[in-house]
Formats: C-alpha cells, sequence, structure tokens
C-alpha cells in the first residue's frame, strides 16, 4: 500500500496541486460515506479540474491588469 506522503510526493512531481490540496477532505468523505473507488478517482479530478480553471481565471487577469496599466 502506497502512503499518504508518497501519493503527496507523486502529485507534486505530476504538478496536481488542485488533487493534494483536496486529498484529505475527499478521502475522509470518500471513507465515511462508503464511496466506490471510481467516485473518488472523480471527486479529485474535480478538484483538479477547478484548481487548474481558477489558476487559469487568475492568470488572464493579471495580464490584462498588466494590459490596461501599460495603456494597451
Amino acid at each position: 500500500m502506497m502512503e499518504r506522503t508518497q501519493i503527496f510526493d507523486l502529485m507534486g512531481e505530476l504538478k496536481l496541486y488542485g488533487m493534494r490540496n483536496a486529498y484529505d477532505e475527499v478521502m475522509t468523505t470518500g471513507i465515511k460515506r462508503q464511496h466506490e473507488p471510481p467516485q473518488i478517482v472523480g471527486d479529485l479530478l474535480n478538484a483538479e479540474v477547478a484548481e487548474k480553471q481558477a489558476r487559469s481565471i487568475k492568470y488572464q487577469m493579471t495580464i490584462a491588469k498588466l494590459s490596461i496599466g501599460a495603456g494597451v
């Protein structure tokens, strides 16, 4: 069985920050509610997608502010 630290290391190596941030909550909820493994994996993937979308929006807003500040 893979240790939590190994899982976190792999998620970091793969830049899966959303999954890593949500891991404990998703696993706790999944175990408590007796979710099947595909549901748990799906919840982790959804957390990753949400993180990437939030990061993209933040980046776009930063670029927009720079463009406005530069008078473009």
